[in-house]
């Protein structure tokens, strides 16, 4: 028989041992931007940026979770007029519950506000720069660079896991798919990123690089978060520059699924069939300015030798026909008729 002495000490040890797994499992404050947060919070975070003529800000909320997790950012909104991701943000900021969260989620409403208060077509109608193509960006750069730098250096090094949420702009007619940062020689962040992209459950999964190592600058922003060492992943969701809203919906659950996936809510990632993954695309350009012809839409299939489009001039006189150089899925296109010398016209997802 145990004595008093004995039973107190049993009861001290599982004390002990039960306040240590407490603690353990318990987050704690969360430094951003000269903010400290504290488990359990949601945060909204108007982030300056300046030049010495004008002013913007980067609208950021953060959810620290009351449990220790990974550190989850979300970019919606690089392109202004990209409104499906945008919408897709707002409404999940509503949805998530940081005292029932594990770990951290960084959700950036809008990267470029300018470019969406002003209905700007890809670029920050400030400096007429492409947010998606400046990145790491510069301090002391234009707007557009120092917006880039801002993200690549308050946003991106906080997190361990990186989503860029985009959609079909308004002369872009897109298929939903999930893309990664897959370089031979970051195999471990590569795969990372692969494995989020999958549990994503979209039916198709692009390799974005997909070569022995990333010689050039980041360019654009998921990509700099690559460098960064961080598993980088991107969503293409939605078509035209319009709102639908079943691809709302899509996106939300997307990045759900993400978030069960990691463990940082009490949520288990649907089992989708496994997806159709493109290593290789073709971009088809514009050889001719005028209009553009196609009975195409994304999501077709097509052979190579197959004519899927015709160009004319301003006056309407038949210039050239588009033929398909490879076979495969069109994974996006243009749909409405103004095209110059040098645009693209399709970008063709290489299907074995």
């Amino acid at each position: 028989m145990n004595s008093p002495i004995s039973y107190l000490k049993t009861i001290v040890v599982f004390l002990f041992i039960s306040c240590s797994t407490i603690t353990i499992a318990q987050n704690i404050n969360f430094e951003f931007a000269k903010h400290s947060l504290k488990p359990g919070s949601k945060t909204e975070i108007l982030l300056p940026v300046e030049t010495e003529t004008d002013s913007t800000v980067i609208p950021v909320t953060i959810f620290n979770g009351t449990k220790k997790g990974p550190v989850l950012g979300i970019v919606a909104g690089v392109h202004g007029t990209e409104f499906v991701p945008i919408l897709a943000a707002q409404q999940l900021a509503r949805d998530i519950d940081p005292k029932n969260l594990s770990g951290t989620i960084i959700l950036v409403h809008i990267a470029n506000v300018e470019g969406f208060l002003n209905r700007s077509f890809r670029v920050n109608p400030i400096d007429q720069k492409n947010l998606n193509r400046v990145f790491p960006g510069s301090k002391n750069g234009s707007m557009t660079e120092r917006i880039a730098w801002t993200i690549s250096n308050t946003i991106i090094p906080n997190c361990d896991y990186y989503i860029d949420v985009h959609a079909g702009d308004y002369n872009n007619d897109l298929r939903a798919y999930a893309g990664y940062y897959n370089y031979f020689d970051k195999p471990v962040v590569s795969k990372l990123a692969k494995d989020i992209a999958v549990a994503m459950g979209f039916p198709f999964v692009v390799q974005f690089g997909n070569e022995p190592s990333l010689k050039n600058k980041a360019v654009y922003t998921s990509r700099e978060a690559f460098i960064q060492n961080i598993p980088a992943i991107d969503i293409e969701c939605g078509r035209k520059g319009i709102v639908e809203e079943k691809f709302v919906i899509r996106i939300k659950q997307a990045l759900w699924n993400v978030m069960g996936y990691l463990d940082m809510v009490d949520q288990t990632p649907p089992k989708n069939e496994e997806p159709v993954m493109i290593g290789q695309r073709t971009t088809i350009s514009s050889p001719e300015t005028g209009f553009f012809y196609s009975d195409f839409t994304s999501g077709d299939y097509v052979k190579k030798g197959m004519k899927l489009g015709y160009i004319t001039d301003l006056f309407g006189n038949h210039v050239t026909d588009i033929k398909c150089p490879v076979d495969g899925m069109i994974l996006y296109k243009t749909f409405n008729p103004p095209i110059k010398k040098g645009d693209g016209l399709f970008n063709i997802g290489h299907i074995n």
